[in-house]
């Protein structure tokens, strides 16, 4: 009985506990809100840089990267249908969460505090204080449990990362560049991650060349069932987009982590690419990855060349006939199928 009407106090507050709402529609609105703060920040930031125009770099990208946390929270907030209450003290907790545990430190603080927002939510007579105070304090309570625990996983890997570098540029290559692509589709931010341990040189080109993999392969691989949108979005936005997909279908990550694989050695054996923290973790996404490459071989005396060669044919020739190749065999064997990449924009 009192299990009961627990179900129907949760069906009245609109506390929708389904593998539906948070393994696809969160992560989906998640991976928005990312994008528009610190993913378009991040490009503007490098239009800006190239061409000297300060108020990208030091107007809109400040803003940009310090608001993630706060955009990741409403977005979340939004599809969850929180009251405006809870949607908007949702903006406090996004930033708690994301400064304590990154992106899915924000995940996790928002969904508890923006669930148990709604619950009280009209239930007092001092609405107007119990709703966006218990929101902020349960989120607020579990950022601070759980963000130095993500924290602590992020540095972890990147000592992982860092001590993979000290192999083989074979070897190396191919580590760093499926974990640091696989970081990138993940809601994880992998330009965070190799901006902390300074990632650079060759392993910095492997990273890129992984990023670089996942992004064109899912864009490329998708592009039937998202068209040119999916191929922007994905292609010079961010491959998180997949990320409910992947839930759904965990094998369609197969053909780009296949990919990177192949073209991280490639990078740092054939092409020996070389990258500037900022950029080894960003893929193509705004071509601040390539940019970031121009600037690094260049910086090194190597070759124009060698240069647009190497990105042309690693960062997008490659991960594209690749992963499509992949693709088509995982299709043929039943374990991909028509509408498996398909995107809820």
């Amino acid at each position: 009985m009192k299990q009961t009407k627990f179900k129907e106090f949760l069906d009245r507050k609109g506390v929708e506990i389904t593998f539906k709402k948070y393994g696809l529609e969160v992560l989906s609105s998640m991976a928005l809100g990312l994008f528009a703060t610190l993913l378009v920040g991040t490009i503007l930031n490098t239009i800006g840089d190239k061409f000297g125009i300060t108020y990208l770099t030091e107007t809109i990208w400040p803003a940009a990267r310090d608001m993630t946390g706060a955009a990741i929270g409403v977005a979340i907030a939004n599809t969850l249908n929180a009251p405006a209450l809870v949607l908007y003290a949702a903006v406090v907790v996004g930033y708690l969460g994301n400064t304590l545990g990154g992106p899915l430190g924000c995940l996790i603080a928002t969904c508890f505090g923006v669930e148990f927002g709604k619950m009280v939510s009209k239930e007092t007579k001092l609405d107007i204080i119990v709703t966006p105070a218990v929101t902020i304090i349960i989120g607020s309570l579990i950022a601070s449990l759980f963000g130095p625990i993500l924290a602590k996983g992020m540095s972890s890997l990147g000592s992982f990362i860092m001590k993979t570098t000290e192999l083989k540029p074979f070897f190396m290559g191919i580590i760093v560049s499926v974990i640091v692509g696989m970081v990138l589709t993940l809601p994880i931010s992998s330009a965070a991650l190799c901006m902390m341990i300074g990632l650079s040189g060759l392993a910095g080109g492997a990273a890129t060349a992984g990023c670089s993999a996942q992004m064109v392969g899912f864009a490329v691989m998708s592009y039937r069932e998202n068209g040119i949108e999916g191929l922007v979005s994905q292609g010079l936005g961010t491959s998180m987009l997949q990320i409910p997909n992947i839930v759904k279908n965990w094998k369609i990550w197969i053909p780009p982590t296949l990919a990177s694989a192949i073209t991280g050695p490639i990078s740092t054996v054939v092409f020996k690419m070389t990258n500037l923290p900022i950029g080894s973790g960003m893929g193509t996404s705004g071509l601040v990855g390539q940019i970031c490459t121009v600037t690094s071989m260049t910086e090194a005396g190597v070759s124009a060349a060698t240069i647009y060669s190497g990105i042309l044919i690693v960062h997008i020739l490659l991960p594209a006939v690749l992963s499509v190749l992949f693709y088509n065999i995982l299709k043929k064997v039943g374990w991909i199928k028509d509408g498996d990449l398909k995107l809820n924009f």
